[in-house]
């Protein structure tokens, strides 16, 4: 993309800031700056583009059509300038110390810790913990540097950036439809036993989509799961039917362990968000490895 003559290039961090946080004060405690700071810098880039890049409410804002387009090509620019900087940086003080980060147990085996082995190499004199598990625990008090989180974060107030985004797949084991039958809609779920995942905002109420067509349906449960790894023992185990998102179905789906039913049918998507300690300052050590990861991850897509 072209830098267009005479854009203010400080102007664009405070645009990705406002994207990711989803309003001007969650964007402004991010930049560590006024909401007003926010506005103006946000103004200033529209009048300069010369279109509007956000439909705004009284508390959120949303992207228009040309926002997303411009949203697009920006990231990935911006994300190498910071790698290249956060890289300068790592070479002339080598990263030391130690960096923690959480992540759920899925993500942590199937994603991240491929992840960190590679940027371990990079900076041998690092120290790396990773602790897996869906709680959220009080990044200040355990010493994360970094947590990541799937699906919707209960927390608005939370400093976060999305990496990706996910689908959500109906599972179940062939034992357990064998002996309750296989839902042909997403009514019939109500009538089945549901395998309930704590960390959800509202675990027992989800909406179906096919085309046009909404269904939304309230299930019954007799367990809960506070961790992907349980939900998962529990489906293969016949306690019921439960969503799991498709980057954590996929082995089991391969192996036959679990079904995906009502295929034609979908759910919301959720999202892989990193989550940052709350403060205004970001160790060079977790933006280093944020550049990485955000480059490693566009390479295996």
């Amino acid at each position: 993309m072209a830098v267009k003559e005479g854009l203010d290039l400080n102007t664009l961090p405070v645009f990705l800031a406002l994207v990711e946080a989803g309003g001007f004060t969650a964007a402004a405690d991010r930049l560590g700056c006024t909401k007003t700071r926010v506005s103006l810098q946000i103004r200033k880039l529209e009048t300069h583009l010369g279109v509007a890049l956000f439909h705004r409410t009284t508390r959120k804002v949303h992207l228009t059509e040309a926002g997303e387009v411009f949203y697009r090509e920006c990231q990935p620019l911006l994300d190498g300038i910071q790698g290249a900087l956060s890289a300068v940086e790592a070479d002339d003080h080598q990263l030391q110390g130690e960096l923690r980060l959480t992540a759920p147990e899925d993500y942590a085996a199937q994603v991240l810790g491929q992840a960190l082995v590679e940027f371990g190499k990079r900076h041998p004199e690092l120290r790396i913990e990773l602790r897996s598990g869906d709680r959220v625990s009080d990044m200040v008090q355990e010493g994360i540097d970094l947590a990541f989180r799937l699906g919707w974060l209960k927390d608005s107030t939370l400093r976060s950036a999305k990496l990706a985004s996910f689908e959500q797949f109906l599972m179940a084991s062939p034992e357990y439809l064998k002996m309750h039958g296989t839902p042909e809609h997403p009514a019939e779920l109500a009538e089945h036993a549901w395998v309930i995942f704590t960390p959800l905002t509202s675990p027992l109420t989800w909406t179906f989509k096919r085309g046009d067509e909404l269904c939304k349906v309230q299930m019954q449960a007799r367990f809960k799961s506070n961790s992907t790894a349980s939900l998962r023992a529990l489906l293969e185990a016949g306690a019921g039917i439960s969503v799991m998102a498709d980057i954590t179905a996929e082995e089991d789906m391969r192996t036959g362990r679990l079904v995906r039913i009502l295929k034609d049918w979908s759910l919301p998507e959720g999202g892989v968000h990193a989550v940052y300690p709350p403060g205004r300052h970001v160790p060079s050590k977790v933006r280093a490895f944020m550049a990485f990861f955000r480059s490693y991850l566009q390479a295996k897509c």
